[in-house]
């Protein structure tokens, strides 16, 4: 069955036919996978402060890393269902998300609060330089606006994240 653009729909739950060629549909998955992998890290990263804090502000700071990771975790979820919506492959295995991501870990340590404030406030402003390098050429290369305004979205939540962090940090 021919559709407007003059291109064959596939059957269903096959290839997507959205207007984006193959090629840059797998660009666009790869680059949402490896931000996939980062936001795991930086997931990771903040359940370990929130299990691992102490110090005067236990109680504040528990909490507080408690409802970041939580919105992380969706994060998560979003990115991986992105991945697939473009008929992709989300990563889900630690080895995939280690491989990939641009942000580490320092394992077997257990910072001091302001540290941790400070190690995650450095993560959330990586991962917004990265979404606003990837935005231009999600929009522009790969003629993907759909993918271009869920970035964009991101952007705005880890840009609110950042500056909690910087409240905390005072």
């Amino acid at each position: 069955m021919a559709n407007p653009t003059g291109r064959r729909a596939h059957p269903k739950g096959m290839t997507p036919n959205i207007d984006i060629p193959d090629k840059d549909r797998a660009a666009v998955v790869d680059l949402l996978n490896r931000l996939l992998s980062d936001e795991y890290v930086l997931y990771t990263k903040t359940r370990n402060y929130h299990w691992n804090v102490t110090g005067p502000q236990f109680n504040d700071l528990h909490k507080f890393f408690e409802a970041q990771y939580e919105e992380l975790n969706g994060f998560v979820d979003d990115i991986a269902e992105r991945a697939r919506q473009l008929g992709g492959r989300a990563f889900g295995t630690l080895a995939e998300f280690a491989k990939s991501a641009r942000l580490t870990e320092q394992p077997g340590t257990a910072p001091a609060a302001k540290e941790m404030l400070a190690t995650l406030l450095a993560d959330h402003e990586t991962v917004i330089r990265t979404l606003r390098a990837d935005i231009g050429p999600v929009t522009d290369r790969y003629k993907d606006v759909g993918t271009s305004d869920f970035l964009t979205g991101l952007l705005e939540k880890h840009e609110k994240m950042a500056w909690m962090l910087r409240a905390f940090l005072g």
